[in-house]
């Protein structure tokens, strides 16, 4: 499915995947959720209902809290998984992709130093056919394998950038050019 521009501006923000992440395992209230987060409740209010407006989380019944108080909790949907981030004029799916940057960077470092599983970073050129291809079987692997309710919970970054053009080289002379 491929995402709206709803669904990008609602995606664009880095608390917004934490609480989804947080809400995919167990449901929590905005209570919770901002204690979690270290933020106000007020700001945590405005990205859950940003979230609940766009399908991305959904509200479970209401129950009452441990001092008698009224309480709503929020499960994430997974309708994250497999939906398509087109690119757009306006920048929001790269704001979608720093966001989600974003967000593992804040898990990572809030996992301790010990966190890390392993991480690859490198370059490559690519034809856009061998680029879809490298996708698709990116997917399939991933697809592969599925939650196991007793494992280690992990967070994983599936990311593929284009590289900002370099400038030709000024030692190297243009055409037609003397060095002196």
């Amino acid at each position: 499915m491929e995402a709206t521009i709803e669904d990008l501006k609602a995606l664009g923000h880095p608390i917004r995947w934490r609480i989804l992440r947080l809400c995919l395992d167990r449901a929590f209230t905005n209570k919770e959720l901002s204690v979690e987060l270290d933020l106000a409740p007020a700001t945590t209010l405005r990205h859950v209902r940003a979230l609940v407006k766009t399908d991305f989380l959904v509200a479970e019944p209401v129950n009452t809290g441990e001092h008698g108080a009224l309480q709503r909790p929020y499960r994430a949907t997974a309708r994250t998984r497999g939906l398509t981030i087109p690119l757009d004029d306006a920048g929001l799916a790269q704001q979608v992709d720093l966001a989600v940057l974003g967000a593992h960077r804040t898990e990572l470092i809030a996992a301790g130093k010990d966190s890390g599983r392993g991480a690859k970073r490198g370059v490559l050129r690519l034809r856009p056919e061998s680029v879809e291809s490298l996708h698709r079987r990116i997917e399939d692997l991933i697809a592969e394998y599925t939650d196991e309710p007793d494992g280690e919970p992990l967070s994983y970054l599936w990311s593929l950038a284009a590289r900002p053009p370099l400038d030709p080289d000024p030692r190297e002379s243009a055409p037609g050019t003397i060095d002196r």
